[in-house]
């Protein structure tokens, strides 16, 4: 078996599972019918620890390297691919969920991953001097370190029972940080009030804006994890979608998901304004790719509301221009461009660098600070306002890039504004050295 090979077993010899090409899955203690060469793991339960060891091991799992993880890995693992002998085929996995050897192979993978992940992401906010005695930071740090120790007291789900467990602590997990993304805005709004800066002057504080923007794209990449795990495990009948393998489809439409957020942005517009422009789709609205549909329907959807609102507030309801959606793409490109095309006005040249940052905003101040005085509910609800938060832009180029693509916005003050996200095609001819997940 080459190094890279990592076995466990069950008792039953013919349940033996290899876990080949998955990175970071460490083998189990007392399991494996292999004798380690030597001791390289040890499971210690969080229970027996002091406050100052639950830091030392905080510390620890901080200091250790994240396993970057590509798009391709994610989906290849979920069609159980990644299992040496496998004998389970797409069809069983699409159809009736992952199977229990592929369950079981995820979450060992994110028994270890989670925590080291976790670690970072609490031990950067404690350190972030500018954070330093934020009450909504304190809270969040709280809530990894909760998830943190959760999983640290969680044996190794080596079997279907420890496996199902372990899933119901990360279920308790997706939801316990659903409301991040609003409660990290309102630490940043409170730290700008502290700092006596305006909006456009904090949008230029590099420091804050790199620490937010490093935290943001971290998360991301944690949610990816879980919420793909928690996907393919989910119920499955025969009426699923045969082309989803978790959050990922396999054929991905951006015509079918731009329609979906034409019309939610559309709804939103008219909600605030009574009107809202045309929206024409346009170029290869055949093509599909491998993709996760929410994070593209999330980037479509933001920068859509944006084009939406400077189209009405430039023209007025009786004169709107149309708004073009146009899709580059063939069978050869490195990626698919999608352009959102306004004639809204524009952007001023001294605001473009500014539209990247976080809490950044041209909407009435009076709506950002409703936005965050208010329960606003889990992130991402379809609830949100038209515009005030500041945070559409900055997530959305952090969810592009996230997969080695990219968000850009040209403007011409005066006549309207470009936007084009560029989406990688995942085929394994370009996958095969990007690890995306870091």
């Amino acid at each position: 078996m080459s190094r890279s090979s990592l076995l466990f077993t069950k008792r039953n010899p013919k349940s033996v599972v290899h876990l080949s090409g998955f990175p970071g899955i460490i083998p189990v203690r007392g399991m494996s019918s292999v004798p380690p060469k030597k001791k390289t793991w040890k499971f210690r339960p969080l229970s027996t620890h002091s406050t100052s060891r639950a830091s030392e091991d905080l510390a620890y799992y901080g200091n250790k390297k994240q396993t970057a993880v590509s798009l391709q890995a994610l989906m290849e693992t979920g069609l159980g691919n990644r299992l040496d002998g496998s004998d389970t085929s797409p069809d069983e996995v699409n159809f009736s969920g992952a199977s229990e050897r592929v369950k079981i192979q995820i979450a060992c993978f994110l028994h270890r991953e989670l925590p080291i992940r976790l670690a970072h992401r609490a031990v950067d906010l404690e350190n972030t001097k500018e954070f330093a005695d934020n009450r909504h930071v304190n809270n969040v740090i709280s809530w990894y370190k909760t998830s943190f120790k959760a999983l640290r007291a969680c044996p190794a789900p080596t079997d279907a029972a420890k496996e199902e467990h372990f899933a119901s602590i990360c279920a308790d997990m997706y939801d316990r940080h659903s409301h991040t993304l609003i409660t990290m805005a309102m630490a940043a709004h409170e730290l700008r009030n502290k700092l006596g800066k305006s909006i456009s002057e904090f949008a230029t504080a590099r420091a804050i804006q790199q620490s937010l923007d490093d935290f943001y794209k971290s998360r991301i990449g944690i949610r990816i994890l879980i919420g793909q795990y928690l996907a393919l495990r989910g119920n499955r009948g025969p009426d699923s979608d045969p082309t989803m393998i978790g959050l990922i489809s396999q054929k991905c439409s951006v015509k079918d998901i731009a329609e979906k957020a034409i019309r939610d942005a559309r709804y939103m517009c008219d909600r605030v304004h009574g009107d809202s422009p045309e929206v024409h789709i346009l170029g290869r609205t055949d093509q599909t790719f491998p993709y996760i549909p929410s994070h593209l329907e999330y980037m479509l959807l933001e920068l859509l509301k944006n084009s939406l609102r400077a189209t009405v507030e430039t023209h007025g309801v009786d004169n709107m221009p149309r708004i073009k959606v146009v899709i580059a793409d063939s069978e050869d490109n490195e990626d698919c461009v999608i352009k959102i095309s306004d004639e809204g006005g524009g952007i001023p040249r001294s605001n473009i660098s500014k539209v990247w940052s976080y809490l950044f905003t041209t909407a009435d101040p009076a709506i950002l600070e409703s936005i965050l005085a208010e329960d606003s509910g889990p992130d991402f609800a379809t609830s949100s306002p038209l515009a005030g938060l500041g945070y559409g832009i900055p997530i959305s180029r952090a969810y592009a890039r996230y997969f080695g693509g990219d968000l850009v916005i040209m403007s011409m003050e005066g006549y309207g504004t470009d936007s084009y996200i560029y989406v990688p095609k995942l085929n394994d001819k370009q996958l095969q050295s990007r690890d995306f997940l870091s």
